[in-house]
């Protein structure tokens, strides 16, 4: 899982990428730290790349996604929100979104 530092970063990340998962913590967040791995361990099985970001220090990413607690997964088609995960993810459905989005095909490297 790939961080993301700035702003600025995000949006090449996600003008390049286009379809992608954006995992987003804070800090001090026990179930952020309990989620992240959770998802990570899925990374393998998905043709499209994940994302890590924390809202503490990328604020504006934050205020841009309208996020308004911690964690938030987002999933993303061709650049535009496919999917939004926030505090308490259901894993059955989290996997069941990433399986839609990956049959809905896009360009993966």
């Amino acid at each position: 899982m790939e961080q993301i530092n700035s702003f600025e970063e995000w949006i090449g990340t996600l003008e390049e990428e286009g379809t992608l998962l954006l995992f987003v913590k804070t800090d001090n967040c026990s179930v952020c730290e309990g989620l992240l791995p959770q998802v990570a361990a899925l990374e393998e099985d998905y043709a499209f790349p994940f994302y890590l970001a924390n809202a503490a220090q990328v604020p504006e990413l934050a205020g841009q996604l309208s996020l308004f607690t911690a964690p938030v997964v987002l999933l993303f088609k061709e650049g535009r929100e496919f999917a939004r995960f926030a505090r308490f993810v259901p894993m059955a459905d989290l996997k069941h979104r990433m399986d839609e989005l990956e049959l809905a095909g896009g360009q993966y490297e």
